[in-house]
């Protein structure tokens, strides 16, 4: 069985899309074959909307020990120099430049903190 997470991430529609439009909370591998060999009006007219410059889904992937995780980017995230799991310390990580300041950003996804380094001004 799938749930219909994965399924949205397979599908590469936000979750609330899957839920709106009747995807069950689980599915065989038969019934999200049949989506994806037949979709839906709905499905493709989100695949034609879509301009690509916002992914749906992104890969979190730990720096450290590499624990990885789809989830749903959000507007006000920068672009991250690190990523490691909520559990791990800064010192796992490689030391910004001595030019670089370094910034810590947690909630990323369920259990991420994204690391920024930055240039002095």
């Amino acid at each position: 069985m799938i749930t219909r997470r994965d399924a949205a991430q397979r599908l590469d529609i936000p979750l609330e899309m899957a839920a709106r439009h009747g995807l069950p909370a689980h599915l065989t591998e038969a019934q999200l074959s049949e989506i994806t060999d037949n979709p839906p009006p709905w499905l493709v007219q989100s695949r034609a909307n879509r301009t690509g410059k916002k992914p749906v889904w992104v890969d979190l992937v730990c720096d450290v020990c590499g624990f990885a995780e789809k989830a749903r980017p959000k507007k006000w995230w920068p672009t991250f120099t690190y990523i490691s799991c909520d559990t791990h310390d800064s010192s796992d990580l490689p030391q910004p430049r001595p030019s670089d300041v370094r910034a810590e950003i947690p909630g990323i996804g369920s259990r991420f903190v994204g690391w920024v380094d930055t240039p002095l001004d």
